[in-house]
């Protein structure tokens, strides 16, 4: 088995410049992404007709052909690089963009044009697994292991930023000409990127000594897995649903409480990103899914656009080290070759969160007001608390040198 890396690691200043490439690519990709998050549900409820639990299902398809796509973004990245990872993403997006503007087309047959949407979806949800997952797998390529924190902070805040500009620029599409703007955006951008991306640099592959073993890989992931999970229920309601929650309280712009969430998750990642290289992924987690939690009750409970809004901020500065943080605990126990591989099903358990949140999350709105989405997905999310607890305070449960996380018997 290869053990991490004992070369002495990249200088800190020098992490963010050598990832500026497959920031770049994560970026683009996440703009097409995000720009129908916010006007989705809008599209499905308003445009087609459809309740709380349709737009559930059409939000979490994409994270439930995510999950599907994982082991394999993860073992191809692996294989074949990250960076040829992330092309082939992107082409897939394209695919899910002519998906969207067939959709389209067919709007006045409202089940045929949601079936062809959720289809589009899927598609996308598998763009999106070899995106991201080939993006961390470039990324923690290109740097020393001691910097896989940082590494996982930096091209998730690619990814926000991307969402954050994009709602906005998404709902300014729809508002102008539609949901078709949204399927040809989708289908061109990727496309523009491919070119830009040949001459981006890609790290020597890691040669396996060994065939990968799923279960080894699989039991040094689960646990931080599982709290990324549940933290990742906040996440999926502030997707689903906030643009929901300013409409139907009639607060404007309805992306506010999205793109609030986004900039500040952006801007801690900025500030604090070393964190959990520096103190321990499972420490900084525990604290920052606290914040994390009260700021999903805040949103909860608000009555106006403001009090929600600083709610969905207080959520993106919580849930901006809960990730990364756990991240560094899931790759810390795998070997440099199957790093792709870890990822991939890290985010997985993430997919898992979406894909069951998403229609259960619809179906308590619908009985109970949009509102309890916001506090259920509080008392969800504090959960990851013990789940940080363990994994901060239990020496059982931490890497052991770069090799799978095993549980040592007490003698």
């Amino acid at each position: 088995m290869t053990h991490l890396p004992t070369s002495s690691p990249t200088p800190s200043r020098s992490v963010a410049v050598t990832l500026l490439p497959t920031m770049a690519a994560v970026l683009a990709g996440f703009v097409v992404i995000g720009a129908a998050l916010p006007v989705l549900p809008l599209h499905v409820s308003h445009n087609l007709g459809f309740g709380s639990v349709v737009v559930g299902i059409v939000a979490g398809t994409q994270f439930a052909a995510s999950l599907v796509s994982r082991v394999w973004s993860g073992s191809f990245a692996d294989a074949n690089g990250g960076k040829r990872a992330v092309l082939v993403g992107l082409v897939t997006a394209a695919a899910a963009g002519l998906l969207y503007l067939l959709s389209v087309a067919v709007a006045r047959s409202p089940v045929l044009s949601v079936s062809i949407l959720v289809v589009g979806r899927a598609v996308l949800g598998g763009a999106e697994s070899f995106i991201i997952t080939g993006g961390v797998a470039w990324g923690l390529g290109l740097v020393n292991a001691g910097h896989s924190g940082k590494v996982i902070a930096w091209v998730g805040t690619a990814m926000f930023a991307a969402l954050a500009f994009s709602g906005p620029f998404g709902t300014i599409l729809f508002t102008a000409y539609g949901f078709a703007a949204i399927g040809l955006l989708t289908t061109i951008l990727p496309l523009l990127v491919l070119g830009s991306l040949m001459r981006a640099p890609k790290p020597r592959i890691q040669l396996r000594q060994r065939k990968s073993d799923l279960r080894a890989v699989f039991g040094a992931v689960w646990l931080p897995g599982v709290g990324a999970a549940l933290a990742s229920v906040g996440y999926c309601s502030i997707l689903a649903f906030s643009s929901l929650l300013y409409s139907d309280n009639y607060w404007r712009p309805i992306w506010v409480g999205f793109t609030a969430f986004g900039a500040a998750l952006i801007a801690a990642r900025m500030i604090f990103g070393h964190l959990p290289d520096r103190y321990g992924g499972a420490k900084i987690a525990l604290l920052f899914v606290l914040v994390q939690s009260a700021g999903l009750l805040l949103m909860g409970l608000a009555r106006s656009s403001m009090l929600a809004s600083s709610g969905a901020a207080l959520a993106g500065l919580g849930y901006s080290l809960v990730y990364p943080g756990l991240g560094v605990e899931a790759v810390g126990g795998t070997s440099p070759e199957n790093r792709g591989l870890a990822m991939g099903i890290y985010t997985a358990f993430l997919d898992v969160a979406m894909a069951l949140g998403s229609p259960a999350l619809g179906w308590a709105a619908d009985r109970a007001g949009l509102s309890i989405v916001f506090i259920i997905s509080a008392g969800v999310t504090f959960c990851a608390t013990a789940i940080a607890l363990q994994l901060a305070y239990n020496p059982r449960l931490r890497p052991t040198g770069g090799l799978p996380r095993t549980f040592v018997r007490p003698k």
